[in-house]
């Protein structure tokens, strides 16, 4: 006589989604290997041919972008996004900095009183090099580096480049809230990420949450950061499990968890200034 086991929900759900990943992995190894890699890869590359960083950018634009996290002391917060706002909108508008605010933001579920800036550099390595030297010959932005350093734990940074296959970061009304998901990939398998997502991003455009996708090229390597955009948190939950009930979604999720070391994720809110609000 058989016998049922009732298993707590938390353990049923694993057991569910462990016989999903194992569902998907027995359809495509009973695939031949040629179908299975012809579907699954848009524009397959080959890593010897070239750099990462041309295989996988924007050829058409040379822009490239930074990204600051700054740890910001608690009771500094407000006077600091104060601070950084006025000089984030100066060099905004200025003409003569070619460089411009992509986002800037405050994380709110994440790593506590950071603030994190994007800046997009059109013109590539030239243009950042031409904006410092510009900024280290300018005794406001000297002074205000000197006010903002007496604000902050620790600060740190990356120099990035945009997927070719990613939306180009552009400024939203909002309000939304965002999702910053970082992942730190294992040597050797940048081009592999790419040769998925450049698959996979077409299952997350329906309700406009996709911003921009970046990989690193000075700083922590192999990082990528992927930007999405919601209404709200519930937003977020429900088009993230909607993404799960179209056909391929599920596979490519399977095939990228083994490229990755750790991962995690930021709600942030927009600042004032942000372009992206």
């Amino acid at each position: 006589m058989a016998t049922s086991i009732m298993l707590p929900k938390g353990l049923h759900m694993w057991y569910r989604y462990s016989l999903n990943l194992r569902q998907v992995a027995r359809r495509f190894s009973e695939s031949s290997d040629k179908g299975w890699f012809g579907s699954l890869f848009v524009h397959k590359v080959d890593a010897r041919k070239d750099a990462h960083s041309n295989l996988l950018s924007k050829r058409e634009t040379s822009n490239l972008y930074k990204i600051q996290f700054h740890n910001v002391k608690p009771e500094c917060l407000e006077a600091y996004n104060s601070l950084e706002a006025e000089v984030q909108s100066r060099l905004h508008h200025d003409q003569d900095y070619p460089c411009e605010v992509v986002g800037s933001w405050n994380t709110w579920y994440g790593e506590q009183d950071q603030a994190v800036h994007l800046w997009r550099y059109r013109g590539g390595y030239p243009a950042l090099t031409d904006c410092l030297k510009k900024l280290n010959k300018n005794k406001e932005y000297l002074e205000f580096r000197k006010e903002r350093a007496k604000m902050l734990i620790s600060r740190r940074n990356q120099l990035l480049l945009e997927f070719s296959f990613w939306n180009e970061p552009l400024p939203r009304p909002g309000p939304s809230i965002y999702e910053m998901r970082t992942y730190y990939l294992k040597p050797g398998t940048m081009i592999e990420w790419g040769n998925h997502w450049a698959r996979a991003i077409k299952y997350r455009q329906e309700n406009n949450e996709a911003v921009g996708g970046f990989f690193s090229q000075i700083g922590d390597l192999y990082v990528v950061h992927h930007l999405w955009a919601y209404e709200s948190l519930q937003s977020r939950e429900e088009t993230r499990n909607s993404a799960w009930l179209k056909e391929g979604w599920d596979v490519n999720v399977y095939y990228t968890v083994s490229l990755i070391r750790s991962m995690e994720s930021r709600i942030m809110i927009p600042t004032k200034i942000s372009p992206l609000q």
